[in-house]
């Protein structure tokens, strides 16, 4: 079966996993090289990443703006770092903030916006310096966990604003296994990130390195063709949910690790993942144009607009018939998936937080299908994908 995603990681490459780590700082020379930025600042998670940014940047029981249609553990970050999230919801025909409500968002108390590239589509740099000079006490942060480097105009998104956090799970554009990682230019604010990093983040322990070791040969073989057949029928059965399940709607929590530092093997697998980043992009983004290609005149499709400088961590269609779509591909042997299958703002977690809502996001749960893109895929897979969704289901 053909997973929706997978690891950039090549089973013959699996032996890595038993070499040994290397230092921290290499991964972090080699982020910020290919990110062309003066630092790189490695943390265990992304969202521990934005967590003690936020710290770093002196924000404490602020407001800060970010999307409504986003991963959840962005606003968790916010509240672990003893602030409020507060809920902007998506342009119209977008999966992107809607920078006009963001403007109506923000108040004196708004420390921070972060403004995320989703999917890899990259957000509007005009649209945020014409919010920067309405609102220049407000640190803009971008999240560019699923649009690494993306370029808005040939203008790259993660060097505007303060800092770029990014996420460095398996499913990403970039793994280290876990992780995460900031990048800034500014000299004074990467002192003050590294000074909190070590007052709050504890060196990984020598049982981590081999846990990730572990995680990684298995979550490659469990999402290889031959073994995720399998997997799928476990996970219908409920037995791996405390392994992929990452949320609860009525908790707001973070791992029970995500102070302990990156460990040297989660480094070695970062570097050597810079080196294929090239690759990988130009992977998804063919496949991207095919998916576009075959699917353009699917009037019971609505497709993501393509644009220079997106850099494709999904390709996300909408369709009303999604449960039908997902039956037939899985009956087909391919897994498609929902991105994102739940609404932030309405999760008893959260219903007390402020939201600017037109009822755009919350009209894309469940209507929403995600492509496989990952470097396994490839063209005659893109083709029957086509095939399977360019038949209209019967009324």
């Amino acid at each position: 079966m053909i997973p929706r995603l997978c690891p950039p990681i090549a089973l013959h490459a699996l032996p890595r996993a038993l070499l040994p780590g290397e230092p921290v700082e290499r991964f972090e020379q080699a982020f910020a090289t290919l990110a062309r930025t003066r630092h790189a600042i490695a943390f265990p998670y992304g969202r521990t990443a934005l967590l003690c940014l936020m710290e770093a940047l002196e924000l404490r029981a602020r407001e800060i703006i970010c999307p409504s249609y986003t991963c959840v553990v962005v606003p968790h970050a916010i509240t672990y770092s003893g602030n409020a999230p507060v809920f902007v919801d998506c342009a119209p025909g977008s999966y992107l903030m809607d920078m006009a409500l963001a403007q109506s968002a923000a108040n004196a108390n708004t420390g921070a916006l972060i403004a995320t590239s989703f999917f890899g589509e990259p957000v509007s740099l005009d649209a945020l310096e014409t919010f920067s000079r309405a609102h220049p006490h407000v640190a803009i942060i971008q999240d560019c966990a699923h649009s690494f480097f993306c370029e808005d105009a040939g203008r790259p998104v993660h060097k505007h604003g303060v800092a770029a956090i990014y996420g460095l799970n398996v499913s990403k554009l970039i793994t280290s296994v876990f992780g995460g990682m900031v990048t800034t230019d500014d000299d004074a604010l990467a002192a003050r990130l590294r000074a909190v990093r070590a007052a709050r983040i504890a060196p990984a322990r020598l049982g981590k390195s081999i846990q990730r070791r572990l995680y990684l040969i298995a979550s490659r073989l469990a999402l290889s063709r031959a073994g995720y057949g399998a997997v799928r029928q476990l996970a219908t059965w409920g037995i791996l949910d405390r392994f992929v399940r990452y949320y609860d709607e009525t908790t707001i929590d973070m791992p029970a690790d995500y102070l302990q530092g990156l460990s040297r093997f989660e480094a070695a697998i970062g570097t050597w993942q810079c080196r294929r980043y090239a690759e990988v992009i130009a992977h998804r983004q063919a496949l991207a144009a095919q998916y576009h290609a075959g699917l353009k005149d699917c009037a019971h499709l609505t497709l993501p607009v393509p644009k220079a400088g997106h850099t494709w961590s999904h390709y996300t269609l909408r369709s009303a018939a999604v449960a039908h779509y997902l039956k037939e591909a899985a009956n087909a042997g391919i897994e498609l998936g929902e991105m994102l299958e739940y609404f932030i703002p309405a999760m008893p977690a959260y219903q007390s937080a402020r939201h600017i809502d037109r009822g755009i996001a919350r009209g894309y749960i469940g209507q929403t299908l995600n492509l496989p893109l990952h470097r396994f895929v490839q063209p005659a897979d893109a083709a029957r994908i086509i095939a399977l969704l360019r038949t209209e289901p019967s009324r």
